[in-house]
């Protein structure tokens, strides 16, 4: 009997939470039981929306000094900036498949860099473009919404694209980004994620702790029960 080889994480997105106080919210969402946090990096060009870059997470990372970075790099270019986040102390580099004509020459160079290496699908493009990738990288991203803006709502559609990925790879990190929150949790589980995503359901919330513990103790769940049905 093969067991899955894969734990339930939760990384709140703190693109929601009050960016003048980014190492305090970040904190505050590591005291409520996150096991890392999202990063999400926008160039105002691959998506029509600007964040921050590699000068805010350096800063970020001087003052939260031992916490896993998943760094969501919604950006053309995607290997303009793997050094630069390296150095500013990014653990995980997730680069958009649509974003480069060279996937693989992306991931390598991530690699060198010393990051684990993570791969995203925005809603539109067939799950099927990062297969080939699969076994190269650490992690798959399918977004459940459009990527550009915090605060949409989860989309149901994208959970065969997590389905597909459980089916074939048993003990991949498939991480879901958009809408994620206890109402909408459970379908995420049941096809498959693991890396969950949260952003306003658990940064604006008044208890996170309860809110990621709700999350969490779902996935949990649907892993035990994947494992004893094999």
């Amino acid at each position: 009997m093969s067991h899955a080889h894969y734990e339930c994480k939760i990384g709140p997105s703190i693109l929601n939470s009050d960016l003048s106080a980014l190492a305090e919210e970040s904190q505050r969402m590591l005291d409520s039981g996150a096991d890392y946090l999202h990063l999400d990096v926008m160039d105002g060009h691959f998506v029509p929306n600007m964040t921050f870059g590699h000068p805010v997470v350096k800063c970020l990372r001087q003052k939260i000094k031992s916490a896993f970075f998943d760094m969501h790099m919604m950006v053309l270019n995607p290997e303009k900036w793997i050094e630069p986040m390296a150095d500013a102390g990014g653990d995980q580099y997730t680069f958009h498949v649509e974003a480069t004509d060279n996937p693989a020459d992306v991931i390598k160079k991530i690699k060198e860099a010393g990051m684990k290496v993570g791969i995203a699908v925005k809603p539109k493009t067939p799950v099927e473009d990062v297969f080939p990738y699969v076994e190269d990288v650490d992690m798959v991203l399918v977004m459940t919404v459009e990527p550009g803006f915090g605060g949409q709502s989860f989309m149901e559609s994208m959970m065969p694209k997590v389905q597909a990925l459980r089916e074939r790879y048993k003990s991949l990190d498939i991480e879901v980004d958009g809408g994620l929150s206890p109402q909408t949790i459970n379908m995420a589980a049941e096809a498959g994620a693991n890396m969950i995503v949260s952003g306003s359901a658990v940064v604006k919330s008044d208890h996170p702790k309860q809110v990621i513990d709700t999350m969490k103790s779902c996935v949990k769940e649907w892993i035990l029960k994947s494992n004893l049905e094999r």
